[in-house]
């Protein structure tokens, strides 16, 4: 049975009609055509789908669309302004934080969640947070590199 799913999607109210079984990754996708965010292991493990809902890191191949009914979500999309970059994005394009850049949508979501929560993150702080996040390409050496950058990008005044 369809449910209406009433949310702030990338900063505009958004109304649709959502099965109670469509999962977010699912309705990002193909009912919003917002293809930023990765299916990588549909199963909660990869982090390539990770969105931001109210600022917070959720993996969007784990939760129901329904269940944001009213809330506030954050794609990839919704970084940068006026066709710059934000914070996170110059980081990971300046410091190579991407590799083959599959999981990177995943990687820069939970990195801009990190840094409106904590704009000085220590660099065990910026590891935690990226936890549930898996590279195949790199050592994460740079992930944590532009991580860092972004933060001082942040701090400088330019958003995460």
């Amino acid at each position: 049975m369809a449910k209406l799913l009433d949310v702030i999607l990338n900063g505009r109210k958004r109304v649709d009609a959502a099965p109670d079984n469509l999962l977010l990754l699912d309705y990002l996708r193909e009912v919003a055509g917002l293809t930023g965010t990765k299916t990588g292991c549909d199963g909660g493990e990869c982090g390539a789908c990770t969105v931001l809902v109210d600022d917070k890191p959720t993996l969007s191949c784990l939760t129901l669309a329904i269940s944001v009914r009213g809330r506030r979500v954050d794609t990839v999309e919704s970084l940068g302004e006026n066709g710059g970059l934000s914070a996170v994005q110059r980081g990971f394009h300046e410091k190579l934080g991407s590799q083959c850049g599959y999981c990177t949508p995943g990687f820069v979501m939970a990195s801009a969640g990190l840094l409106r929560r904590n704009p000085n993150p220590s660099d065990a702080e910026i590891i935690a947070a990226l936890g549930s996040n898996i590279c195949r390409c790199t050592g994460y050496v740079k992930i944590i590199e532009a991580v860092r950058y972004a933060a001082k990008l942040n701090l400088a005044g330019i958003a995460p």
